[in-house]
């Protein structure tokens, strides 16, 4: 039990370790860089780590006990979508349409008509939404507010499903080398998919505090330095291009996916 403890106590702090990669890193700035709120930066970093653990129980639980083998060119393609994700998230930062998006499905930045605010009746969140709008008619309406409504509310859809779904592009990536790593150590299945899921959770812890702290300069020069701000959202941008195009590199031509010989080792 003493061994058993050990063990998941150490997936733990690897999953927090393993955050801080320089590509989940990176990915994660480009995200968080237009956002204005330290509590909103872990929500995104909270989700991210949620999308990553979900791909790597999935597949490492294929892996542990179907005893799945990935080919080499299906290996170099899940780590060639991490490079191509970088590409596309740095190049929605620059080019502005992250912000656009992010106006557009979010209902606090809508089309400025619709205005939402929370208040409470007998100790009960709602929602009061209405108009200034005089040819609108919208009527004014009351409903229950709960906590994830909130959060729709401030940040959006697109901006919770977007850290999630990068995170499980990542998590392709990462899967089949954790799994292979934890058959060496755990020979039996249900530790072994334990072990994953509490590796899982201290991505997710790791990657709150990560996107927590970056969001602090973000938070801080949103309201204060525009300019500055835009200047770290576009180094941002231009770092996950940058680091998306020498994974590409890396994966396409060093490791072979683009020729007729490719060889992969999980890392």
């Amino acid at each position: 039990m003493i061994t058993l403890l050990t063990v998941i106590g150490v997936g733990f702090v690897l999953g927090i370790r393993h955050a801080t990669d320089p590509d989940h890193v990176i990915a994660v700035t480009t995200i968080v860089s237009r956002q204005q709120s330290i509590g909103h930066a872990g929500v995104i970093g909270a989700l991210w780590g949620l999308g990553h653990t979900i791909t790597i129980v999935l597949v490492g639980t294929g892996i542990i006990v179907f005893n799945l083998a990935i080919p080499p060119r299906v290996g170099l393609a899940m780590e060639l979508a991490v490079g191509l994700m970088l590409i596309l998230l740095g190049i929605l930062n620059l080019t502005g349409l992250t912000r656009w998006i992010t106006e557009r499905f979010t209902p606090e930045h809508g089309a400025g008509v619709i205005h939402s605010h929370v208040h409470q009746h007998g100790g009960e969140a709602h929602v009061h939404t209405h108009t200034h709008d005089p040819d609108a008619h919208l009527g004014l309406e009351e409903r229950p507010q709960g906590a994830v409504q909130q959060l729709l509310q401030r940040m959006g859809l697109y901006q919770l499903l977007r850290p999630l779904a990068v995170g499980i592009v990542h998590g392709l990536a990462g899967s089949a080398a954790v799994a292979l790593l934890v058959l060496t150590t755990i020979r039996e299945p249900r530790w072994a998919i334990a072990y994953l899921l509490v590796f899982g959770l201290g991505t997710i812890a790791g990657m709150m505090l990560i996107t927590m702290m970056l969001g602090v300069p973000f938070a801080y020069t949103g309201k204060r330095f525009m300019r500055f701000n835009r200047g770290l959202s576009v180094a941002s941008g231009v770092i996950s291009i940058a680091f998306g195009l020498f994974i590409t590199f890396q994966v396409g031509f060093v490791n072979g996916l683009f020729t007729s010989h490719p060889s992969w080792t999980p890392h």
